[in-house]
């Protein structure tokens, strides 16, 4: 009995510390895979603002716009039923208050093309933020001093340490950020040549 116990006890030893290690393992995949989805939300959100905006522009250049098509609808609907069941000497003040009614409606036309280009371009991406910040740093930073000075520069914005760490690999990546080692730890620099981008959609991608 003695020996069938010692190998039940060496069996759930093995067991628990197998289970242990799926369990660390599981923890850590779940860290990864969270940071990459939050800068692929960030990226998504970028991208939808840009894509509202081209919309707006390609609207504004077409003379196209929302509203136009709202006073046409209303004056072809609108006398049909009138004529029928009003008196013969009732048509002319009717047809004059519906000549009138359009008029108002094609003011606010002009407010979605004016308004829409000044709530998009204000807000930077991450990878502006972080390339901005290495590239007036004379000294190399670490991710989580890039976090710290990012956070206090920017407090509306939710910016996470795991988020900056993931997103400054990409940028080495793409060689836009230099990586040094000095220990055990690791420090980041904009580096001297930078592929030249010219549009916030190019920046976007750099993290893709």
């Amino acid at each position: 009995m003695s020996e069938v116990e010692s190998a039940t006890t060496e069996l759930k030893t093995q067991y628990a510390a197998q289970v242990a290690a799926d369990l660390e393992r599981n923890a850590k995949d779940q860290e990864s895979i969270g940071a990459e989805v939050s800068v692929l939300q960030e990226q998504l959100l970028a991208l939808q603002r840009d894509r509202a905006l081209l919309v707006n522009l390609q609207q504004a250049l077409s003379g196209e716009s929302p509203a136009d098509a709202s006073p046409g609808s209303d004056e072809t609907v609108t006398p049909a039923p009138s004529v029928p069941r009003q008196a013969s000497a009732e048509p002319t003040p009717a047809r004059k208050k519906k000549a009138a009614a359009p008029k108002p409606k094609k003011a606010p036309t002009k407010s979605p093309d004016t308004k829409a280009p000044t709530t998009g371009a204000k807000q930077p991406t991450l990878v502006e933020l972080i390339r901005n910040h290495l590239g007036q740093q004379s000294q190399p930073r670490s991710s989580a001093e890039i976090s710290t000075a990012l956070a206090q520069a920017h407090p509306d914005r939710d910016i996470k340490p795991k988020v900056v760490r993931t997103t400054v690999e990409g940028l080495v990546a793409k060689g836009h950020v230099r990586r040094t080692k000095q220990g055990s730890s690791v420090y980041y620099t904009a580096s001297e040549i930078a592929p030249a981008d010219t549009s916030p959609e190019q920046k976007d991608l750099v993290t893709a």
